[in-house]
């Protein structure tokens, strides 16, 4: 979006203009010469694959800055748009090289596609090609090995955290489910295209079926069957699971974990009766980052359960809070250094939840704003998306309309320098986050009801 210009401090406009089209015209002919030079494995538009990929990699790092840039001296915010054509002429070529009959230039045009749509928001350019990429994510997962699968269902996701949750973004996960499904509950499938579908089914459906039943449960099926491999045995014993097979268990756990927080008080009910005294026992497993996710989990359901009912208390309590002790003080020397205190931190927390529902806040500083994760819900959904976006959440979470509207922000700020100077204070920002994010808690609730009668 183009900036307004402020000022006309060490020189004037005219001068400046005309040294910015003589950088931009070495810039092109820089990249001509560089085109020209290059010997790399070339797909049919002629450019090679892993130079294209590196060249959208090198783009978005020096271009995601550019919105807060500001020129020495003068005070004019830099014009984006030259930029914005950049990043869209790359991204098309992208998009054309998804349907090569290489498999490496497909591939590596999903990396680009991936770095792409985690740096900077798109919905204008994204609007008009939807359809086109969706057919060509889709035919990505069908045919595609298991690489391709993985890094084509990495992009369902972000594809649809672009479009957002209106009638675009459920076009899209509605297209995409079936296939996304398939492969996560296939276990003949690649365990990284598994994973990636797990995150994704759980992000699409999170964005852009928060309002539909039906594939709410459907997905929440899906992924309920893939983790519940670790659940307990007849006997009480935990089952032995091939090598891999737990990463696969903590990232379906994670991503229904994400969609339990849309459920409406009967279905969390019935989650509560049915998962608690399972996810207890696996605090057993033997698997570090599993036990972890099902202790976050633990705390999660709980959290739920208390939003429901002040007075909620799991029924075992007191044989649940042991448990988490002797993980919170464990030292087992035959587990590594950095997975005891990781273990021992993210432990100690889940169980002052527990008994005094305690909770360390966090403070995500974006720009001059920030969000305070200040509960176990907010921080599984925080925490998808910073799966999903990688180091591009703090971008989308200044710019884009749909994390904005999740975390209560409001519209994107526009800012010029006095209001830089005037920041609101830590206590201030705190405040207006909380009440906007208990706003859409309850609106949410509104939401839930509607659907109880359905699920």
């Amino acid at each position: 979006m183009p900036r307004s210009k402020k000022g006309k401090r060490g020189g004037s406009s005219s001068s400046k203009g005309s040294l910015r089209q003589e950088l931009l015209q070495l810039q092109l002919s820089k990249t001509a010469l560089s085109r020209a030079g290059r010997n790399g494995v070339k797909g049919e538009s002629g450019v090679s694959d892993d130079d294209l990929a590196s060249e959208v990699l090198s783009h978005y790092s020096s271009t995601s800055e550019s919105a807060s840039v500001i020129e020495e001296g003068t005070g004019e915010v830099v014009d984006e748009q030259t930029a914005q054509e950049e990043t869209e002429d790359k991204l098309k070529q992208c998009i054309d090289n998804l349907m090569d009959k290489s498999a490496k230039t497909r591939l590596a045009a999903l990396e680009s596609l991936r770095l792409g749509f985690s740096s900077r928001v798109l919905y204008e350019f994204l609007l008009e090609r939807r359809f086109t990429i969706s057919d060509c994510l889709e035919r990505s997962l069908k045919k595609g090995g298991g690489e391709e699968q993985a890094a084509a269902a990495t992009v369902c996701a972000l594809l649809c955290v672009q479009l957002g949750g209106g009638v675009e973004g459920e076009e899209g996960f509605k297209m995409l489910r079936p296939i996304l499904s398939s492969i996560l509950i296939d276990s003949c499938a690649s365990l990284s295209a598994r994973q990636s579908c797990a995150r994704a089914l759980g992000m699409c459906c999170y964005v852009s079926a928060s309002d539909d039943a039906e594939d709410l449960l459907k997905s929440i099926g899906h992924l309920e069957s893939v983790f519940v491999g670790a659940y307990p045995l007849g006997d009480g014993t935990l089952p032995s699971v091939k090598a891999g097979i737990p990463v696969l268990h903590s990232t379906a756990l994670q991503s229904w974990a994400l969609l339990c927080t849309l459920c409406p008080a009967s279905r969390i009910n019935t989650i509560l009766n049915h998962h608690m005294p399972r996810l207890h026992a696996c605090l057993e497993s033997s698997e570090v980052n599993f036990r972890i996710a099902v202790g976050e989990t633990i705390a999660l359901l709980c959290e739920l359960g208390r939003d429901i009912d002040q007075e909620f208390e799991y029924e075992d309590c007191d044989a649940l809070c042991d448990s988490l002790k002797n993980l919170a003080t464990d030292g087992n020397k035959h587990r590594a250094k950095n997975d005891r205190r990781k273990q021992r931190s993210i432990f100690r927390e889940v169980l002052h939840y527990i008994e005094n529902e305690d909770f360390t806040e966090e403070k995500i500083q974006f720009g001059i704003e920030a969000i305070y994760i200040d509960g176990w819900m907010r921080r599984r959904i925080y925490d998808a998306f910073k799966e999903v976006l990688e180091s591009g959440v703090r971008h989308h979470l200044q710019f884009n309309p749909l994390l904005r509207d999740i975390f209560g922000l409001g519209p994107p700020l526009i800012l010029d320098a006095s209001v830089k100077a005037s920041r609101i204070s830590r206590t201030e920002r705190h405040l207006f986050n909380s009440a906007a994010f208990k706003a859409r808690t309850k609106l949410r609730n509104k939401v839930r009801d509607k659907r109880a009668d359905v699920m």
